[in-house]
């Protein structure tokens, strides 16, 4: 049956209107209300715990409780403090502006270490001085100046050493300098760089086995090869020295169209398990906590930023990922509902266990930070 143009426009305002309604809406809510659309397994409950952090990113805690965010957009670093103990800040102190991509934040001794792109730098005694920052100590500055996928997640090691990406300067290409798609690591005053894993597009999240002490990171899968290759990556570097595939292999047998015939996907270490494509896997953490139940104990929560470049987007929540016998066997999502539709209004970006065994989550499209706790007995928080 043919309409006619009159109709047809009625149709199409119609269906504008039923698809654009519900987002204007959200787009209108608090955060707090939005949040009423996460879903979450039974006895779970999220919450903002910071909501006043403008491109918050990466996240690191002090043994005294401070939370030290960076960012990647906004060059600061900030301060999120809980002084009064009720489990949600109550301050929150920009201690850095004007930083080169200040992603990466990890804290030792004392001191705060941030990553710009081609540099780390060190705050020293900043719990002391949070008002009135030091001027940072450059601890290296050696590392490439590309911006593109230049922002860095940091971490301390178990073996004391600091733990540095360095991602590949485009979307896919063969870099002459093994610096790039690397993870690098070196002492924390700067000296014996070394690289402690190659064939790396991007990891943004690493974390290590709370038993085994082996290495477990994210991996960004590279673009334009459609909607559903290649899958994102959860990878073990159980020892130094192992080649993931970049750029001539993606997940377990992709090779690479422009790449792949000069090396065969045999010849490297393959993710632990695949994730999905273009999900945008970032912060990783082993839950080491003890408030959820016995069965998340020592699995891996990851916090999926979300596709850009699909024609349906996916991600934009928290998956987990179970382990037995320490090889992961199920990917599966825990926390959604920061995407309604094709539209986001979150974005999940790192994870960090809370000493009482809460899980906080940085977003750095909505700018605040949440916690995620379990309701079970005796538990009220």
């Amino acid at each position: 049956m043919k309409l006619n143009p009159f109709v047809r426009f009625l149709l199409l305002v119609t269906l504008v209107l039923i698809l654009w309604i519900p987002l204007q809406a959200s787009a209108g809510l608090e955060t707090s209300q939005l949040l009423k659309k996460i879903t979450l397994p039974p006895g779970f409950k999220i919450r903002i715990y910071a909501d006043k952090v403008p491109d918050a990113r990466s996240m690191t805690l002090s043994p005294s409780g401070t939370l030290f965010v960076g960012t990647r957009k906004k060059g600061n670093v900030y301060a999120v403090i809980d002084k009064d103990h009720d489990l949600k800040a109550d301050e929150v102190i920009t201690i850095a502006k004007g930083l080169n991509m200040p992603n990466g934040v990890a804290f030792r001794g004392g001191h705060l270490y941030v990553a710009e792109v081609n540099r780390i730098l060190r705050f020293d005694n900043i719990e002391q001085n949070l008002l009135r920052p030091p001027q940072p100590v450059v601890v290296f500055d050696g590392y490439p100046s590309d911006r593109h996928h230049g922002w860095k997640f940091i971490r301390f090691g178990p073996d004391g050493n600091l733990y540095v990406p360095v991602g590949a300067p485009c979307n896919i290409c063969e870099s002459r300098d093994t610096v790039y798609a690397s993870l690098t690591r070196l002492n924390p005053d700067g000296r014996n760089l070394e690289i402690f894993a190659h064939g790396i597009r991007n990891t943004v999240g690493f974390d290590w086995h709370p038993v085994t002490q082996e290495l477990w990171f994210t991996d960004n899968g590279r673009d334009w090869l459609g909607d559903d290759i290649p899958p994102d990556e959860l990878n073990r570097a159980a020892t130094q020295g192992l080649h993931f595939g970049y750029p001539y292999c993606h997940a377990k047998t992709i090779a690479d169209p422009e790449f792949g015939h000069k090396r065969a996907c045999g010849e490297f270490t393959a993710p632990a398990i695949e994730l999905g494509p273009h999900v945008a896997a970032l912060g990783m953490r082993f839950y080491s906590g003890r408030m959820f139940p016995a069965e998340y104990h020592r699995q891996i929560f990851i916090a999926e930023h979300g596709s850009w470049n699909r024609s349906k987007k996916i991600g934009y929540r928290i998956s987990l990922v179970n382990l037995e016998n320490n090889q992961a066997i199920s990917y599966k999502p825990f926390a959604q509902g920061w995407k309604i539709g094709e539209k986001n209004w979150g974005r999940p970006v790192d994870l960090l266990v809370m000493p009482d065994g809460a899980l906080l989550i940085s977003d750095d499209y909505k700018g605040a930070i949440y916690r995620i706790s379990y309701l079970g007995p005796g538990n009220k928080s």
